[in-house]
C-alpha cells in the first residue's frame, strides 16, 4: 500500500494506493463512513476513449479529506461494484468519465448519470467565462484556488517535466527505419502516445495527482451547490447534468465512416493545396502563411488593406481576404466584384490543408476499431451555453460544404436524417422583442429575408439589396455592425449605413429591446438573464452583445430542450449530432421518413406566440446527401 499526505485548506488529507488485495479492508472501511457523495475520477490512456488499445488505468474515489487510487486492471470488479452502490458521486467533467466508465470498466451511462453531480456544470452556471475573459474559469484547479484553497496544487505542472522527458527518450527508439515500417503497417506515422499512458502507475507524483482531483473535487461540491440553490438555480442545474448524459449517449453510439472515401479525399486535397499553393507562388508568394508576403503581393496588385494586427502588421487573416477574393462566408460568389486571383489562391489553399489536418487526418486518426467516429459533445461550451462538437470541430464546416460531410454515412440498412430549425434566431428575437412588424412577417410565413429587403429597399429590390438585409437581420443577432456586414457583402459602408437605419426604423422593437438589456447591464448588475434563467455576464465595453447573449442561449435551450424530449419519446437512439440548429440521426430505410417527421414534430413549438418550426428531411446515404453531394459521389 501507498500513502500519501497532503495539506489542502489547513486539512492533512490522506491518498491511499492499494496494490494487492490484501490492502482493500481501508477502502471498505472508507466506504462505510456513509458519505452522501464522493468524488468520482479516471485516469487512462488518453483522450480518445474509444480508439484501439485504450485503457482506464486507475479509478479513484474520495471525500473531503482522503482518497483511494484503484488500479482497474487489479481492482475492476471493486471500481464496478462501487460505482453501482446507491450512493451519488461527483465529477468535474463528467461526461469524459462517464463515457470511459461505461466503455471500459461496464457500468453504463444509464445507470449512473442521474447519481453524478458535475461541478464544471455547477461552474458554468455560476459564471459561464473563462478566466480569459475576467471569470472564475471552467478548470478544476483555478476554480478550486478561488472556492477551496487558493494554494490548491496544480500537479499536473509537475507532471508535464515526466511526459518531457518520456517524449526525449521515444524519439530515440524512432529511427526512419522503423518509422516507414510502421507507416506501412498501419497507414500513419508513428507518434509518442498521450502522457499519461506511459507515465509509471505506481508514480508517486501521478498518484497524488489522481488522489487529490477526487479530494479537490468534492471540496468543490460542497463550495458551490448552495450557491446554486441560493440563487434558484436548481432546476437548470438538473437540466443540464440530464442532458449532457444524452449527448454522451449520443457520443458513444458515434458516427460511421467511409474510409475509402476519406483516404481518397485526402488525396484529393493535398492536389489541391499544392496546386492553389503554386498559383500563389506565381504572384511571389512562397509562404501562403507568410503575413508579409501576402499583404505586399496584394498591395502590388493594387489592394488597398486598412486593417492591421495589434503588432501594426497589415491584415491578411480570413476575413480581410474572403471579400477581396468575392466571397461570402459559405465560399459562394458575392458578385460584388472581381476575384483577386491571388486572394483566392491563397484562401482555397490554406482551406486544403486546414481541411486535411482537421477533419480527414482526424477522422482516420480517431476512428473506433469498428470505422465510428465519437466527437466529443460540448454540451455547455460558449458563454452562451451553445453546444459545440470537437475531435474533430464538426460545427466549423460550411454550411453548404458537401464534401467532408460526405466522409460520414449511414449504418447498412439506414439513411441519414435531419432537422433544422427555420431561422430559430430571428423567431426567437421576434419572441423576446415583440416588435409588431416582426412578429407579423413571421407568422404570415413570408421569406422573411425578402419581405425586410422591401421594407428597406422597397417592392424592386435587387439580389445584393436583400443579401445586405439578410446581413444586417444576422447582424442584430449576433453583434454584426456596419463594417461586419460590409464584408460579408462587398457593399461600401456608406451604403450599408442608411440601410441599417431603415432597419432600425422597420424594425423598432429590435433596437428597443437591445438598448433596454443595456441600460438594465449598465445600471445594475452587468450581466443578462435569459427565459430558462440563465445568468450571462456582459463586458463593460461590450454592452451591446447583450442581445446576442440572450438570443443565442434562448436557441440553444430551445434546441436542448428537444433533444431531452426527443428522448423522452423513445427517438433518442436515432439521433446521431446536435449541429447549430440542426439535429442529424439516422434510421431504417422503411421508417426514415416517419422518424424524422416526428423528430421534426418534437423540435416544433410556440415561445411567445411565435412558431418555432423546423424542416425535417431525409438526407440519403450520406450526411453529404442533404447538401448537394453529386450522384456518382454518394455512398453506395
Amino acid at each position: 500500500m501507498i500513502s500519501l499526505t497532503h495539506t489542502i485548506g489547513g486539512d492533512e488529507c490522506r491518498i491511499f494506493f492499494p496494490e494487492r488485495r490484501q490492502d482493500l479492508p481501508g477502502f471498505d472501511a472508507f466506504l462505510a463512513q456513509g458519505d452522501k457523495v464522493l468524488g468520482f475520477d479516471t485516469e487512462t490512456t488518453g483522450l480518445d476513449i474509444f480508439s484501439p488499445g485504450y485503457k482506464c488505468r486507475l479509478a479513484q474515489f474520495g471525500n473531503t479529506r482522503e482518497a483511494w487510487v484503484l488500479r482497474e486492471d487489479l481492482f475492476g470488479d471493486v471500481i464496478e461494484r462501487t460505482l453501482r452502490q446507491p450512493r451519488a458521486f461527483v465529477a468535474h467533467n463528467a461526461p469524459f468519465d462517464l463515457l470511459v466508465v461505461d466503455e471500459h470498466v461496464g457500468v453504463k451511462i444509464e445507470e449512473l448519470a442521474d447519481r453524478v453531480f458535475d461541478t464544471r456544470v455547477f461552474a458554468h452556471l455560476l459564471d459561464p467565462r473563462m478566466k480569459s475573459e475576467g471569470g472564475a474559469g471552467l478548470h478544476l484547479k483555478e476554480l478550486c484556488e478561488i472556492y477551496v484553497d487558493d494554494q490548491a496544487p496544480d500537479t499536473q505542472n509537475g507532471l508535464a517535466a515526466i511526459f518531457l522527458k518520456l517524449y526525449n527518450d521515444w524519439k530515440k527508439t524512432v529511427t526512419p527505419e522503423t518509422s516507414d515500417a510502421y507507416a506501412q503497417r498501419v497507414g500513419k506515422r508513428p507518434h509518442m502516445p498521450y502522457g499519461f499512458a506511459n507515465i509509471p502507475i505506481d508514480h508517486e507524483l501521478y498518484v497524488r495527482y489522481a488522489g487529490l482531483d477526487v479530494i479537490l473535487a468534492t471540496r468543490l461540491f460542497y463550495e458551490l451547490a448552495p450557491l446554486i440553490k441560493e440563487l434558484g438555480l436548481s432546476d437548470l442545474s438538473k437540466f443540464e447534468h440530464h442532458l449532457q448524459s444524452l449527448l454522451a449517449i449520443m457520443q458513444r453510439k458515434g458516427l460511421k465512416l467511409d474510409v475509402a472515401y476519406i483516404e481518397q479525399l485526402r488525396a484529393e486535397l493535398i492536389q489541391e493545396h499544392e496546386h492553389y499553393s503554386k498559383v500563389s507562388a506565381r504572384y511571389g508568394v512562397a509562404n501562403i502563411n507568410s503575413t508579409d508576403q501576402v499583404a505586399a503581393a496584394l498591395k502590388g496588385m493594387g489592394e488597398t488593406l486598412t486593417e492591421t494586427t495589434a503588432s501594426g502588421k497589415e491584415k491578411v487573416d480570413k476575413e480581410v481576404l474572403m471579400p477581396l477574393a468575392d466571397l461570402d462566408r459559405e465560399w459562394e460568389r458575392i458578385e460584388a466584384r472581381d476575384p483577386n486571383p491571388l486572394a483566392d489562391a491563397v484562401l482555397r489553399a490554406k482551406r486544403a490543408s486546414k481541411w486535411q489536418t482537421s477533419y480527414v487526418d482526424a477522422f482516420l486518426d480517431l476512428r473506433d476499431g469498428n470505422d465510428r467516429l465519437h466527437a466529443s459533445i460540448g454540451g455547455l461550451q460558449a458563454r452562451t451555453a451553445r453546444m459545440s462538437i470537437s475531435r474533430p470541430p464538426l460545427q466549423q464546416l460550411p454550411s453548404g460544404d458537401w464534401k467532408i460531410r460526405r466522409a460520414v454515412i449511414a449504418d447498412p440498412g439506414e439513411l441519414i436524417i435531419a432537422s433544422d430549425y427555420s431561422q430559430v434566431e430571428m423567431r426567437v428575437l421576434a419572441a423576446l422583442c415583440q416588435d409588431p412588424t416582426l412578429v407579423e412577417a413571421i407568422k404570415s410565413g413570408v421569406d422573411l429575408h425578402d419581405f425586410t429587403a422591401a421594407k428597406v429597399f422597397g417592392p424592386d429590390f435587387t439580389k445584393m439589396q436583400r443579401k445586405i438585409s439578410k446581413s444586417i437581420g444576422f447582424g442584430k443577432v449576433y453583434g454584426g455592425g456596419v463594417a461586419t456586414v460590409s464584408r460579408q457583402t462587398g457593399a461600401s459602408q456608406d451604403s450599408i449605413r442608411p440601410a441599417m437605419s431603415a432597419y432600425d426604423a422597420t424594425f423598432p422593437g429590435i433596437k428597443r429591446y437591445g438598448q433596454r438589456l443595456q441600460k438594465r447591464a449598465e445600471y445594475g448588475k452587468k450581466e443578462v438573464i435569459t427565459v430558462s434563467g440563465r445568468h450571462l455576464p456582459l463586458d463593460k465595453d461590450r454592452l451591446y452583445a447583450a442581445t446576442n447573449y440572450v438570443v443565442q442561449s434562448t436557441a440553444r435551450d430551445l434546441l436542448a430542450q428537444a433533444i431531452v424530449d426527443i428522448f423522452d419519446a423513445g427517438l433518442g437512439d436515432h439521433l446521431l449530432l446536435p449541429i447549430h440548429d440542426e439535429l442529424i440521426g439516422s434510421a431504417p430505410e422503411k421508417e426514415a421518413a416517419e422518424v424524422i417527421q416526428e423528430i421534426g414534430r418534437i423540435m416544433g413549438s410556440t415561445f411567445y406566440s411565435i412558431p418555432i418550426t423546423s424542416d425535417p428531411e431525409v438526407y440519403g446515404k450520406s450526411w453529404g446527401s442533404g447538401y448537394g453531394v453529386p450522384a456518382h459521389l454518394d455512398a453506395a
